[in-house]
C-alpha cells in the first residue's frame, strides 16, 4: 500500500502521486482538494479528511472509499467502478452517471442524481442512506436511485421537487412517500416482486459496507417511482 500526505498539497500533485501509486492507496489530510481520482480506472483508494468537489469524475473503474464526508459532484459522468462514503455528500451527487455504483452513507444534499442515464447495459446506482435535498433525480434519464431515510432527523425523506423532467429509470424510496408531491410524467407504487427483490441486493450491500441492519431495512414497503411517458415535456408545449 501506497501512503499519502496530503497536508498542503494540490490536485494535480495529489493526482499524480495516486498514478504513481502501487494500485492500493491511502491518503490523509484532505482539505478541499478537488477532481482527486479523475478518469482513475484501476486502483483502490481510501481517502481521509474532506476531498473537494468532482471526486471521483469521469471515473472508469476500481474504487474510492472516503472515512468522512465529500463535496459536490461526487462521481460526476462516472462510467464504472466505486465510490464509497462513509459520512454526506453535498449536491449533484451523481450527476450525470452512466455506470458503477455511489453508495452515501448519510446525506446527499440538492439534485443527486440528475442527469443519469443508462449507457449501454451498465446501469448507474446511486443509494443515499439518509435524506436526499430537493430536485433528486431531475432529468433522470436512466440508472437506479434508491433513498433509505435513514438519519433524517424528523425531515421528509426528499425535499422538494423529486423527478422533475424524468423519463428513464427509477427511484426508490423506503417508506410509502406520503405528503411527497411528484409531477404529473411520473407513476408511483409499492414495489414489489422483481423489483423488491432488487432492492434487497442493495440493501444487503449498504448493510455490509455500513453495518446498517438489513433485517429491519428488508421489512420495511418501498416505493417506486417511475417514468409514465417518454416524452416527458408533452404537457409544457401546446399541440398544433
Amino acid at each position: 500500500m501506497t501512503n499519502i500526505d496530503g497536508h498542503g498539497m494540490g490536485f494535480t500533485e495529489l493526482n499524480e502521486a495516486i498514478r504513481r501509486s502501487d494500485g492500493v492507496c491511502r491518503i490523509t489530510g484532505l482539505l478541499g482538494q478537488r477532481f482527486l481520482c479523475a478518469g482513475m480506472s484501476d486502483r483502490s483508494i481510501t481517502l481521509e479528511g474532506i476531498p473537494g468537489n468532482a471526486l471521483g469524475a469521469y471515473l472508469n473503474g476500481g474504487s474510492i472509499t472516503v472515512r468522512g464526508n465529500a463535496q459536490d459532484a461526487v462521481g460526476d459522468t462516472m462510467n464504472d467502478g466505486s465510490i464509497l462514503i462513509h459520512g454526506s455528500v453535498g449536491d449533484a451527487a451523481g450527476y450525470a452517471m452512466r455506470g458503477g455504483e455511489i453508495y452515501v452513507q448519510g446525506s446527499a444534499g440538492y439534485r443527486a442524481g440528475i442527469h443519469m442515464k443508462q449507457y449501454g447495459s451498465k446501469i448507474p446506482l446511486l443509494v443515499i442512506g439518509g435524506r436526499a435535498g430537493s430536485f433528486l433525480g431531475e432529468y433522470q434519464a436512466g440508472g437506479v436511485i434508491l433513498v433509505l431515510g435513514l438519519h433524517k432527523d424528523g425531515k421528509p425523506i426528499v425535499s422538494n421537487f423529486p423527478c422533475t423532467g424524468m423519463h428513464g429509470g427509477k427511484l426508490i424510496l423506503r417508506g410509502d412517500a406520503e405528503g411527497i408531491l411528484f409531477p404529473a410524467q411520473v407513476t408511483v407504487s409499492r414495489a414489489e416482486g422483481a423489483d423488491l427483490d432488487e432492492i434487497k441486493g442493495y440493501l444487503r450491500r449498504y448493510a455490509d459496507l455500513f453495518g446498517a441492519d438489513y433485517e429491519a431495512l428488508s421489512a420495511s414497503p418501498y416505493t417506486l417511482v417511475k417514468p409514465s411517458s417518454n416524452d416527458p415535456y408533452r404537457q409544457m408545449y401546446v399541440a398544433n
